[in-house]
């Protein structure tokens, strides 16, 4: 919601406001190899994760809500200013707890089998709350008003969304936190002496991380992946709102794809016996290009309903279903081999890397993405979308582009 808060409803040019965003992510990736090595170094009686996971949980929710409160009364510079500042802070909030804690989800096993279980179980809560929180937001926050038909245009909304969404994130992290301190006894620990934490050290330990062959080649692949997904979710929302036309009690339909979600968690162990997870990966990758194009060019090709026809929703639902479906087998197999992958390493330098693996990927994805959210805004400033404007009152040419870009280009760079 953040640059379409700040864009069509405050007003603020996109390529601003992407800027900000990508200055935010780029500190976020600074920081994730530092706190992966504080982490991995770190000694004391609650382990080497939760003392940074419950510093950084706290005062999450909060730095996150006040993004979307700005003072009144900011010009475009000091709102720019204010994104910038409380962007960074809620990253760096982030990394400070989800560094370690996706440490954690590579230490609760050994067993080849076993890890793909537990990432899939925590797949399957990531994505029941990712569900549940849009369905709550749209349909008793963001609803229509005859004023404002488009919910998620109107300013009014933010504020209450943003505090709701705080609140589960601080709420979320702590859970997370104190319902796992009985593992610390059983989390994995270094074979070897470990160095203890320095800015040379970090730099080491990112470098010997890289030097395995395996994890340098996923390291490439989520960097290049990362540049295209971080341009296309920037601006994701204006497809739903502009091309597709959706209102908010549209958007609530969303909810279903936790179908596909859920149907996925039950063939990922089935699929991992059957197949290697290499040859799994690259299926899901595929298909994920096949699917990224094919809804917006059966619109160009006039072979799908008109906007506002609930046959139109109820496919762009059933697609969104079928894609979620992809995408957790995907994550959940992707996670599992960056655990296996730690044994290689750990069996070619004795060393337990987690944090600094965890935050290797990280980086490549957040810096990169970076990249892709100022991308997102130059692209909207290229087809000249109309700030505040209704969807309606959008050219159609400038929708054309719109469609082009996010929906054909775009995925086909996969």
């Amino acid at each position: 919601f953040v640059l379409l808060f700040y864009n069509q409803i405050l007003g603020v040019d996109p390529t601003l406001v992407s800027i900000a965003l990508a200055v935010a992510i780029v500190f976020d990736a600074v920081t994730d190899p530092l706190v992966a090595s504080l982490s991995d170094n770190l000694s004391t009686r609650w382990g080497r994760r939760h003392p940074l996971m419950l510093i950084g949980a706290l005062p999450l929710g909060a730095a996150l809500y006040l993004v979307f409160v700005p003072p009144s009364g900011l010009g475009e510079t000091g709102l720019v200013l204010w994104l910038g500042g409380f962007a960074m802070l809620t990253r760096g909030l982030m990394t400070l707890f989800f560094v370690p804690w996706a440490a954690i989800a590579a230490e609760l096993s050994d067993d080849y089998a076993e890890r793909t279980s537990v990432m899939s179980h925590r797949f399957a809560a990531g994505w029941t709350i990712g569900v549940a929180f849009p369905l709550f937001v749209f349909s008793f926050i963001m609803r229509s008003t005859p004023e404002q038909p488009v919910g998620q245009l109107n300013p009014a909304h933010y504020p209450t969304m943003a505090l709701c969404a705080g609140i589960l994130l601080t709420a979320g992290a702590l859970a997370t936190t104190l319902l796992s301190l009985r593992e610390i006894p059983y989390l994995r620990q270094h074979a070897v002496t470990p160095e203890g934490f320095s800015l040379m050290g970090t730099v080491r330990e990112l470098l010997r991380a890289l030097s395995n062959r395996q994890f340098a080649l996923i390291f490439v692949i989520v960097l290049i992946s990362s540049a295209i997904s971080g341009t296309t979710a920037n601006i994701q929302i204006y497809m739903t709102t502009y091309f597709w036309g959706l209102t908010s009690e549209d958007l609530r339909w969303f909810a279903l794809v936790s179908v596909g979600a859920l149907a996925a968690f039950p063939l990922v162990a089935a699929t991992q016996r059957r197949w290697d997870k290499k040859h799994v990966l690259l299926v899901c990758a595929s298909i994920n290009v096949i699917d990224g194009i094919t809804l917006v060019s059966l619109r160009f090709l006039d072979l799908l309903p008109a906007n506002g026809d609930r046959m139109l929703l109820a496919i762009l639902v059933g697609m969104g279903v079928f894609g979620a479906g992809i995408s957790v087998v995907q994550g959940i197999i992707g996670a599992s081999l960056v655990a296996d992958v730690l044994d290689d390493h750990e069996l070619r330098t004795h060393y337990r890397q987690e944090a600094m693996f965890s935050a290797a990927l990280s980086f490549s994805s957040k810096a990169v993405s970076g990249i892709g959210i100022v991308l997102g805004g130059l692209i909207l400033g290229m087809i000249d979308l109309p700030r505040g404007a209704a969807p309606a009152d959008v050219p159609a040419d400038t929708i054309l582009r719109l469609g082009l870009v996010v929906g054909i280009c775009l995925p086909l760079l996969h």
